[in-house]
Parts: C-alpha cells; sequence; structure tokens
C-alpha cells in the first residue's frame, strides 16, 4: 500500500511509514468495533528511531486518527515535535512493552466485552477452540494494578516477556509483535478465543476437551507460523482494502 506525500519533508519516511500503519490500525479497531470512545490505544515504534514512540492524541475518536494527528514521545514521557495531550495510562502501557521487547514495534490495548469478560475469570482462557489454541502457548497474564505508575511500568514490562498476548486481569487485553499485521492477527484471534470461551461458560452442557498431546502439537505448529513475517499479512492488506472502500482517509 502506497503512502500519501509526508507533510513535514523532514520526516523520514521510516517514521511516515510508521504512522500509516497505526493510522490504519486504529481505523481498523473502529471497523472491527473494538473501541472504548476514546480510552484505548495502539502504539507504533519509529524504526530509525527506536526508543521512540507514536501513540494516538487523548480525546481523538478512532475513525479521526490520521497519520498526521499521531503523537511522537520518549520512553522518558517527552512529547517531540508539535505538543498534544496524551492518555497517561497509555503511556504507561505502551512505554512498558516497547522498552521491555526489543523485538516488538507494534502494541495493541483493548477494552471488549469479551476480553474484559474472560480478565475477571480466575482460570482465564481455555484450550477448548481452535482460535484459543492460536495463540493459547503464547499467553501471558498480567495482575491488576494502579495505572499509571512505576510499579505498574515494572510488571508490564516483566509480563511481556512471557508472550505476545497478555491478558490483563480486571481490565482487558493486549497483543504485541514485530509487524503491524501480525500484532493485529494475535488480537483477532485473542478475541474470538474469548467470546468462545464466555459462550462455553453461559450454557448448560459439558465442554469437549482437546487432548493434551493435540494442543501441544498445536502449539508448535502455531509458534512456527506467528514467526513468518507475513503472518496476518493477507488478512491485514483485505481489511485495509475494505476501510478505504469506505472512504478512510488516514494517510494525511
Amino acid at each position: 500500500m502506497s503512502a500519501a506525500l509526508k507533510p513535514v519533508p523532514s520526516m523520514t519516511d521510516a517514521e511516515w511509514q510508521a504512522r500509516c500503519d497505526l493510522a490504519a490500525l486504529y481505523r481498523v479497531v473502529q471497523h472491527m468495533n473494538w473501541t472504548d470512545l476514546i480510552n484505548t490505544h495502539m502504539s507504533a515504534r519509529i524504526p530509525d528511531q527506536p526508543d521512540h514512540f507514536l501513540i494516538n492524541r487523548y480525546g481523538e475518536m478512532f475513525d479521526e486518527v490520521t497519520a498526521s494527528s499521531l503523537i511522537k514521545m520518549d520512553f522518558n514521557g517527552n512529547v517531540v515535535g508539535e505538543a498534544g495531550k496524551f492518555n497517561n495510562a497509555g503511556f504507561t502501557i505502551h512505554s512498558a512493552v516497547l522498552r521491555g521487547r526489543s523485538d516488538a514495534n507494534f502494541v495493541m490495548h483493548t477494552h471488549t466485552r469479551a476480553g474484559g469478560g474472560v480478565s475477571l475469570l480466575q482460570k482465564g482462557l481455555r484450550p477448548i477452540s481452535q482460535d484459543a489454541m492460536q495463540v493459547f502457548d503464547d499467553i501471558a497474564y498480567h495482575e491488576y494494578g494502579v495505572p499509571a505508575t512505576q510499579e505498574e511500568c515494572d510488571a508490564l514490562m516483566k509480563n511481556a516477556q512471557i508472550g505476545t498476548c497478555i491478558i490483563l486481569e480486571n481490565h482487558g487485553l493486549l497483543t504485541l509483535g514485530p509487524t503491524v499485521h501480525g500484532t493485529f492477527m494475535r488480537m483477532y484471534m485473542l478475541e474470538r478465543a474469548c467470546e468462545l470461551e464466555l459462550i462455553s461458560r453461559t450454557v448448560n452442557a459439558s465442554i469437549v476437551h482437546i487432548a493434551p498431546d493435540v494442543v501441544e502439537k498445536y502449539a508448535g505448529r502455531m509458534q512456527k507460523r506467528r514467526a513468518l513475517p507475513e503472518y496476518g499479512q493477507m488478512e491485514w492488506n483485505g481489511l485495509i482494502r475494505t476501510i478505504e472502500r469506505a472512504g478512510a482517509d488516514y494517510r494525511r
């Protein structure tokens, strides 16, 4: 997908591409109905400035986010360039993950009903569906802490080492990855798994469990698939075509 002309000529091509990718992600999240008004956030590391990242301007709805409206920050909380208000809890979450995982270039955080519902459960997500097995071996759990504190930042940085799909207990979901399409695909499968988990708990019937050896074999298969650079690429390209047909003007 080609990017529009940069509004600031001195901006590097790498930063502008990261801006376009992240703005597209906000529009895709809006399309998927995963928003919570203005209260969740996604981020992207700037490839040629790895200690800086982009995040949404606090107060914008996701269908208002554009490449040029994103805020550029460093890991110390300083806004670089045009000033803008940011979500303090969002800074804590994203700076912690990006600092703790040098292999992560994108981070997604959502407050969906399915993700939030599973985050309340002691046993969390079980490997009882094909969707759950897409990510089950790569899930970490993060105990609820006081937002926007150093303690929360340190704890999240530690838990991000365990997996790229994190269930934030009593809160929501988080995924991370090296590419925008891979990070989205992790969230898509995690969200689907959570939906099925909640459905399974509402029916008055016994669950059909998947054999442990099958779960283990499937995990090995998914580890290889998620490691591919093209993981989630075709699905992502399809979503970009969908939002652009609807008139999304995020590349500005």
